[in-house]
């Protein structure tokens, strides 16, 4: 489809979801956007092929749709007729017992989401705007911001050309070479760190019911957490019956797991039942043809250069996955940066000097906004594995869990949905900077887009001193009544010592 060259060109670096997104977004606006790729076209049969080996779920939540709805209401409703809900974590423990942990008390779901499926609708709805092309298989090499002028390799035709540009966004993800680029000409912090853990990822067939006819093996409308202290297995449902499964070890603990017997003897030791489920052929043909991935966190700032360039989604903040919100905070980006430039007036048919002014303060204010919202995040998503493979079962968790579920329920009886928010979030990135009541830190994060990270983690760590003074206290006057108890028992004692003697 070809684009007006008339019109003030965007050009983004990859194509995966957030860069779809920030397609559309801008072709909203009126740009001409054209999409590098390095890849191939995810729609082909050969794509698809090698997109099944490391397809792994995602877990889409109200921050990843208000994103979708704040750029086209219509690409959300039909989102959500591909998902499957899932209501809660579903914990298996040691005994193949499960236990049900609801995430929302008025209902509201995460909801499950082949990468690829997700991917494609993105890059076919972005292709329907007549101002949006994407070249396939063509690789950034560089990026001059102050020329702006990116170098492309055309793999097809094996030659290098130049593309001008009036703006580059990068959402070439964790080793992005825009990002790289970027740090040419901008004094970026830059931070990388790989964490002592890997996942691999499992296939979980699908049972059959008394007609013959696919059915899951177990419940689809949960998460499913094997949680065992170092480790964990996790299980999301597929529109086909099967589960994605991903197993989260330390490297050392992949390490020893070399032989078909050492495989088989440590899965049927920690997960008995999901050995059962997935089957003993089943884990070991994953455990030889797909393969171990690094778990990796990286932080940038600032995340622009001037009027030219911005990095978004992974490039600029790649996180452990073990919040869900990887995505959705990359998607989020996309609404985030859509409201900015909104609100400072950035229109493209604008002459250049107030064009590019504008768009400076937009970019600007994204950088300086963002940044603490995703460092939160990140901490957040990393926190997150401790709960979910170890705290999950302590009794600690669930009585905590309890008082926030009380509270919440006495402070906040109205609940706030995201259909509730509507067209605001397309206007304002955060509208509830002070938000009312107590609220439970997995709510804020997955079901309150109208909160931003960073408050949400303020919030929480109120909320938790609060909880712990009260335990405080409450150890204190239980210690103070005790001592009086003990005392008034010794002077009686005293005095019935005193009166028979």
């Amino acid at each position: 489809m070809g684009a007006d060259d008339k019109l003030r060109k965007v050009v983004i670096v990859g194509a995966g979801p957030v860069g779809c997104l920030a397609a559309m977004a801008l072709a909203k606006q009126g740009w001409a956007v054209d999409v590098y790729e390095g890849r191939p076209d995810i729609r082909l049969p050969a794509s698809k092929a090698a997109a099944q080996q490391r397809s792994i779920n995602l877990a889409m939540s109200s921050r990843g749709i208000a994103a979708l709805e704040a750029i086209d209401p219509n690409v959300s409703t039909r989102f959500l007729q591909t998902v499957i809900p899932m209501r809660g974590r579903m914990i298996h423990d040691m005994q193949g017992k499960e236990t049900s942990q609801l995430y929302d008390r008025d209902g509201q779901c995460i909801n499950s989401i082949d990468r690829a499926l997700l991917n494609e609708d993105l890059l076919t709805e972005a292709l329907r705007a007549s101002n949006v092309r994407v070249f396939f298989r063509h690789r950034v090499t560089a990026v001059d911001f102050e020329r702006r002028v990116m170098v492309v390799n055309d793999q097809d035709e094996n030659r290098t050309h130049e593309v001008e540009f009036d703006l580059c966004i990068g959402t070439d993800g964790s080793y992005s070479v825009v990002r790289r680029q970027m740090m040419r000409v901008v004094r970026m912090d830059f931070e990388q760190m790989y964490i002592p853990h890997e996942y691999l990822e499992l296939k979980m067939k699908p049972g059959r019911d008394p007609e013959g006819k696919p059915t899951f093996l177990i419940d689809p409308n949960h998460l499913h957490i094997w949680p065992r202290h170092s480790f964990m297995l996790i299980a999301l449902p597929n529109k086909d019956k099967t589960f994605t499964c991903t197993l989260f070890a330390p490297t050392a603990e992949f390490e020893q797991l070399n032989s078909r017997e050492t495989i088989l003897s440590w899965f049927g030791k920690h997960f008995p039942d999901a050995l059962g489920l997935i089957g003993a052929d089943s884990v070991l043909d994953s455990f030889q043809r797909n393969p171990r991935s690094s778990l990796i966190t990286i932080k940038a700032n600032p995340y622009h250069y001037k009027d030219r360039g911005i990095i978004l989604g992974d490039a600029a903040h790649s996180m452990v996955p073990f919040y869900g919100q990887g995505l959705n905070c990359g998607l989020e980006d996309v609404r985030v940066l859509h409201v900015l430039l909104q609100q400072e007036g950035v229109d493209p048919s604008l002459p250049d000097a107030g064009l590019r002014t504008r768009l400076a303060r937009a970019l600007s204010r994204y950088s300086e906004t963002r940044r603490e919202d995703l460092l939160a995040i990140q901490k957040l998503a990393m926190d997150n594995y401790v709960e979910m493979r170890h705290a999950v079962t302590t009794p600690t968790y669930l009585f905590r869990r309890a008082v926030d579920k009380f509270l919440f329920s006495i402070s906040s009886p109205k609940p706030v949905t995201l259909k509730s928010l509507g067209p605001l979030l397309a206007r304002v990135s955060f509208p509830s900077a002070k938000p009312q009541g107590w609220l439970p830190l997995y709510t804020m994060v997955t079901f309150r887009p109208d909160i931003s990270y960073a408050t949400a983690k303020k919030k929480s760590e109120q909320q938790s001193a609060l909880i712990s003074t009260l335990g405080y206290l409450g150890t204190g006057v239980i210690g103070v009544a005790s001592i009086s108890l003990a005392w008034m028992a010794y002077g009686y004692y005293a005095v019935r010592r005193g009166l028979s003697s």
